[in-house]
């Protein structure tokens, strides 16, 4: 993830990014603040209730004004919490001056003369810093919430990214584990073949160049769809056939609309190689290898490598073929995926890749 892409998604959570006008909840916790004050200055002054909530709302708004106008201030100029605590003084004592001028009709004198206004003035100003020191400690509280809420995003998007990164290199590595394996021992078929003195070494090479033709691509492939696996597959049994043809039997049934789905290179052809090379193969009389992939009633595409040999032995484990497949099949699609192993009746195995409908979508 890029820095701008953090950046992005961090915005919203830090302090420095919000504008200059305050929300409209600010403004409800300012009107129900200078409710409360104009009640608790009632006692103080002769003036009307309706008086003082006037002056206070007015005291208020420009206080948060000023203070959420000051929480846009550079910070290259000066710090953010100090333009604000300036910005809340010089309101504080700015805005019952204010006030006490228009009801003093805007003369100096006239307020300076009258102990009233200043007395009002003296307490509206109270007043006010009592409102803006409100004000700061919830706009602190807020702060280092956001600041919290922004270190977490930051650290969750990193071990986002980190584990990304490991499970691309644990493909990697698995696909590179793959790849020898499967042209070793298919080269190894030729050979036995050669050696022999088959006649039918000419058009097993020439099912080997198909093979090849089908399988190189694959190989610095990251990312396949299930109609090129469909092609490999088809190219690797017709080359399986031709080196035992009485033995072997294949047929391979995919659904057309399923051939653009991604799939991971190699994966079928990993599952059609165990069958032919553990359950056709040791068989006496061979068998019939069956691959199909269609989509379920339940919307999961089920992908299935059925054989008729000998089957599995209950105490045998699985290769490294197998346990490498399932690997990645968690690392691609996580909990989208999962491969499961049966008994194919009346005997040999049948292994069945399922990709839920999240995974594919």
């Amino acid at each position: 993830m890029s820095a701008l892409d953090l950046e992005a998604r961090l915005a919203p959570q830090l302090p420095g990014w919000r504008s200059a006008v305050p929300g409209w909840r600010a403004i409800l916790v300012s009107v129900a603040v200078a409710a409360w004050a104009a009640a608790a200055l009632g006692p103080f002054t002769h003036n009307t209730y309706l008086e003082l909530l006037g002056e206070t709302l007015f005291v208020g708004m420009t206080l948060l004004f000023a203070f959420t106008a000051a929480g846009a201030w550079p910070q290259a100029l000066m710090p953010r919490w100090a333009a604000q605590l300036f910005a809340l003084a010089i309101a504080a004592m700015l805005a019952p001056f204010i006030m006490q001028m228009l009801t003093a009709g805007g003369s100096f004198a006239a307020f300076a003369s009258s102990k009233p206004h200043v007395r009002g003035y003296v307490l509206v100003t109270v007043g006010a810093a009592i409102m803006g020191m409100l004000l700061a400690l919830g706009a602190l509280l807020r702060e280092r919430d956001a600041q919290a809420r922004a270190k977490s995003l930051e650290v969750e998007l990193l071990q986002e990214r980190l584990e990304r990164l490991a499970a691309d290199a644990r493909l990697s590595l698995m696909t590179a584990q793959i790849q020898p394996h499967f042209l070793l021992n298919t080269l190894a078929n030729v050979q036995e073949l050669l050696e022999s003195g088959s006649p039918r070494a000419g058009p097993v090479f020439h099912s080997l160049i198909a093979y090849l033709r089908a399988a190189v691509p694959r190989l610095q492939q990251e990312r396949a769809t299930l109609g090129d696996e469909e092609r490999l597959v088809v190219a690797y049994l017709d080359l399986m056939q031709m080196r035992m043809p009485d033995r072997l039997r294949w047929s391979v049934g995919v659904d057309p609309a399923l051939r653009d789905l991604p799939f991971p290179p190699m994966a079928l052809l990993t599952l059609v190689e165990n069958a032919i090379h553990h359950g056709v193969d040791p068989a006496v009389d061979g068998g019939h290898v069956a691959v199909r992939a269609e989509r379920a009633a339940t919307g999961e595409v089920v992908i299935a490598v059925s054989d008729d040999g000998v089957g599995m032995d209950e105490t045998a484990s699985e290769g490294t073929g197998l346990s490498n497949l399932r690997q990645r099949l968690a690392a691609l699609y996580n909990q989208g995926a999962g491969l499961t192993l049966a008994d194919n009746q009346p005997h040999g195995l049948r292994a069945e890749i399922h990709l839920r409908e999240a995974a594919t979508a």
